[in-house]
């Protein structure tokens, strides 16, 4: 079962074959997003799409070997991993939550996704993950992006984290601050880095930026 959840976790990227010898690794993956709550004709958000940058000794691990003379990778080059990639993220929910009204938003498919290799090198993965269900904004909308076992790190990008498209005239996306943790809980986090393991199963909600829009 552990050895399930960890290569399935890495896939992000689909570096499979590789954690078959490292099934009690805690990789700390560092993950900087950028989020789009994406509105519907009828003033309701009806997507969330991703922007999801990955670290540079990451991005390195995942285009090693797939070079061509020395070219970066295309979203055609890496379309075979994207598909891999957004499959197996359903089971962990597209690291993805949400709640209108305080009641859980569900997701449907993902569409729209890629993977690519920027300029600077990094690989960034792009999709977007619709809404079963449209929900209003009117009674305010929280979104947080986070793996709970905190073996993948996000963080929201520090330029434009957060971006509403085709929201109606007063609404507003905020980005709340994270509490800082306890000093017994950053002593279990610094040992965790250190001996490979994760700290625990709600790290990542903890150090998760929520995001709340609201609508008139």
């Amino acid at each position: 079962m552990m050895r399930t959840l960890l290569r399935l976790r890495l896939s992000l990227i689909a570096a499979l074959s590789l954690l078959a010898n490292a099934a009690l690794a805690h990789p700390h993956v560092w993950v900087s997003a950028q989020e789009q709550v994406v509105f519907g004709p009828k003033g309701e958000i009806e997507a969330i799409r991703h922007a999801w940058v990955f670290d540079e000794m990451y991005s390195a691990f995942v285009t090693e070997g797939q070079k061509k003379g020395g070219q970066l990778l295309s979203k055609d080059d890496l379309a075979p991993l994207a598909k891999t990639n957004v499959e197996d993220l359903a089971e962990f929910d597209y690291f993805t939550h949400a709640k209108a009204s305080n009641k859980k938003i569900e997701f449907g498919a993902p569409i729209d996704y890629s993977l690519e290799e920027r300029d600077d090198k990094l690989v960034v993965l792009r999709f977007t993950l619709p809404l079963k269900t449209p929900a209003s904004a009117g009674k305010a909308f929280s979104l947080q992006v986070y793996d709970p076992t905190y073996f993948v790190a996000f963080e929201l990008a520090k330029q434009d984290p957060v971006a509403l498209v085709g929201a109606p005239k007063g609404c507003s996306a905020n980005v709340l601050g994270t509490k800082p943790l306890a000093a017994d809980e950053t002593k279990k986090l610094s040992e965790a880095f250190f001996s490979g393991l994760s700290p625990g199963s709600d790290f990542g909600v903890k150090l998760a930026s929520p995001i709340i829009i609201a609508c008139p």
